[in-house]
């Protein structure tokens, strides 16, 4: 049995924390939110999305910063004073072939998805590094660690950012920094949801035939995940029974990977 005080120890864990959570207005990012603040941390919501993010930071009693994490001025203008927990959370996907893929949206789901965490990166970890703490969790994706047709920005992406996690993870080691990459399949968000029918029009597929065939066919079982349990497995990684945990990739996938 679990003792009372073990429990609450570990629900306190990040008390007095702060912690950054990157596109935290909606999906799993609001998620994290939400399970970082109720273990104690003061959470700051990043999102392009000025009204949702003050809503999730008023909802949870943290803070918000609007930001286009695509343009590299307003990465580099966030107050980062401070800051504990790094969330790297924010993306977007666009499904087409490679010939069709636009260049731009190429360049803009790097810059937001590889250099603007880099940019926080640099900015974050001298002060992990003074205060002896610090905690980096990229919201990776089975397409960090899996390819698939059609998605050549985003996979290209996570694979980045995977490299990236691991290098912090070193280089983090002997300050007390650990960096961890959640690598989730299909989760129930809007983006997913936006994907089944760009998902639909390039496979020539009808929107149910693509979650059952495309999305759900690599996994074991076959359903969709729930933001909450990224969530959870984030607030693992930050928590300090999570400490000896550094330069590894979680999967939530359902037993894809297992193949």
């Amino acid at each position: 049995m679990v003792s009372t005080s073990v429990t609450a120890e570990a629900e306190a864990g990040l008390t007095g924390r702060r912690a950054l959570v990157t596109g935290g207005a909606g999906g799993i990012g609001l998620a994290c939110a939400r399970r970082l603040a109720g273990a104690g941390a003061r959470v700051v919501v990043v999102d392009v999305r000025a009204d949702l993010a003050r809503q999730a930071a008023a909802e949870i009693g943290g803070e918000a910063m609007a930001a286009d994490l695509t343009d590299m001025a307003a990465v580099e203008s966030l107050d980062l004073t401070g800051v504990d927990i790094l969330v790297n959370n924010a993306g977007f996907q666009h499904v087409a072939p490679i010939e069709d893929f636009p260049p731009e949206t190429f360049a803009a789901i790097t810059r937001i998805m590889v250099e603007a965490p880099f940019r926080l990166l640099r900015r974050v970890l001298p002060g992990m590094y003074e205060r002896g703490y610090g905690r980096v969790v990229n919201i990776s994706s089975v397409h960090g660690l899996r390819a698939s047709p059609y998605k050549v920005a985003y996979v290209t992406a996570k694979h980045a950012l995977e490299g990236m996690s691991k290098v912090v993870a070193l280089e983090g080691a002997p300050h007390g920094v650990t960096s961890n990459c959640v690598n989730p399949a299909y989760v129930r968000t809007p983006l997913v949801e936006r994907q089944i029918d760009d998902q639909a029009r390039v496979h020539g597929l009808a929107p149910e035939q693509v979650v059952r065939d495309v999305m759900l066919a690599p996994a074991a079982i076959r359903r969709l995940i729930e933001p909450g349990e990224v969530a959870e497995a984030v607030a693992y990684l930050c928590s300090p029974q999570a400490s000896m945990i550094t330069g590894a990739s979680l999967t939530i996938d359902g037993g894809w990977t297992a193949h």
